[in-house]
């Protein structure tokens, strides 16, 4: 089974950090935050793979909301036993809480390249027959498609360039949702 870069990341994060906590603490501390690592582990990896399926559309009946709840209710009892055997209560939370560092630097490492803002999509030049673009609509429909990349001009959403004759529909919206 190969891990996902985040789970690799998290297991070296975990392991950094109980090796520090064994260094710079008392052993009943490092132990503890071991335990919590390990948790923490078991349920990113059950999250990472869960998630998979799910928008890999394998799992598309309601049987992933059971299976969330299943895998919180056994991680809550999890980490209630490792109270009760008397794991240190911070260093627990620490080791539960590694997984957040190692998705931020994943999540870093996968970021979506820099755009040059030259080439961001532009607005469409303004039409020459200002009134036709709003009373031809059937015959101006083939003007305002334009190719993939562009966005469509903002105009007919300004409100100074409202039909003064057609009615205010944010006034009538307000009016039908009271």
């Amino acid at each position: 089974m190969a891990l996902a870069r985040v789970e690799q990341l998290n297991l070296g994060l975990s392991a950094g950090a109980v090796a520090a906590s064994y260094a710079f603490s008392t052993p009943h501390f490092a132990t503890s935050l071991a335990a919590g690592a390990a948790l923490e582990v078991i349920n990113l990896g059950a999250i990472h793979r869960g998630a998979k399926r799910l928008f890999d559309g394998k799992m598309m009946s309601g049987g992933w909301v059971g299976m969330l709840s299943m895998r919180l209710i056994i991680l809550g009892f999890a980490i209630y036993f490792a109270m009760r055997l008397g794991a240190h209560p911070i260093a627990l939370v620490i080791g539960l809480s590694i997984t957040m560092p190692a998705t931020l630097i994943d999540a870093w490492m996968n970021r979506p390249p820099i755009i040059d803002p030259a080439e961001l999509p532009t607005f469409l030049e303004d039409f020459e027959e200002e009134d036709s673009y709003f009373h031809d609509d059937e015959d101006r429909t083939g003007e305002r498609l334009v190719p993939t990349g562009h966005l469509l001009t903002s105009r007919p959403l300004d409100l100074e360039d409202r039909d003064p004759d057609a009615p205010d529909t944010s006034k009538e919206a307000d009016e039908r949702n009271r």
